[in-house]
């Protein structure tokens, strides 16, 4: 069965712990441990070393990644992460740069990437789901979730990792359907991943 790198990119703040990040997460290590995968994880706000995280990258089939959106984007927490690990990643271990060469210095950006494999996200948002993909919502002006997602899904793409569909728990502070939610979470990964 393929390697499972699993990464928790919440950030915890005075009106959210986590919990339900972190349990995504178990919930996640848990379906694919159980199910025969080699299962390896970061929660990014805790310690890690660098060179060992680019080492599960390489080692990784499948990166799964667990966050909140937070101001329309990712934690600090991530982006902390990013400028640590991704940065070091771009020297040459898992992207040959930016992808572009002294021949064609105008072409293939963003498409140095060494990594084979796939890439999921797991998302929690304080947005209903109604917020999206709706014209007539005035603040997201009808994009979907994985447009607002997109420089998540960039940053993946720049190592050359292929998305799988996203999972998003919408309304978790106001209106939340937890247990739902463990429902449809669970039958997301049932969908997109081989059990025994």
């Amino acid at each position: 069965m393929p390697n499972v790198f699993i990464l928790n990119g919440h950030q915890k703040y005075p009106f959210s712990a986590g919990r339900l990040n972190a349990t995504l997460a178990e919930k996640a290590d848990k379906f694919f441990t159980g199910n025969g995968y080699s299962v390896k994880t970061t929660t990014m706000e805790d310690d890690y070393a660098v060179q060992e995280e680019i080492e599960k990258f390489k080692w990784a089939d499948i990166v799964f990644f667990q966050t909140p959106i937070n101001w329309m984007g990712v934690s600090w927490s991530f982006k902390k992460y990013i400028d640590e690990v991704f940065s070091m990643g771009m020297m040459g271990e898992l992207s040959d740069g930016d992808g572009r060469s002294k021949e064609t210095p105008k072409q293939n950006y963003g498409l140095g990437g060494k990594l084979k494999g796939n890439y999921m996200l797991s998302v929690t948002a304080n947005a209903p789901r109604e917020a999206f993909n709706d014209p007539g919502e005035a603040f997201f002006a009808g994009i979907s979730e994985d447009e607002l997602l997109r420089p998540m899904h960039l940053n993946f793409k720049w190592f050359g990792l292929q998305p799988l569909p996203t999972f998003m728990a919408y309304d978790v502070m106001k209106n939340p359907e937890i247990a739902n939610d463990f429902i449809r979470f669970e039958q997301h990964l049932s969908t997109h991943f081989s059990t025994q």
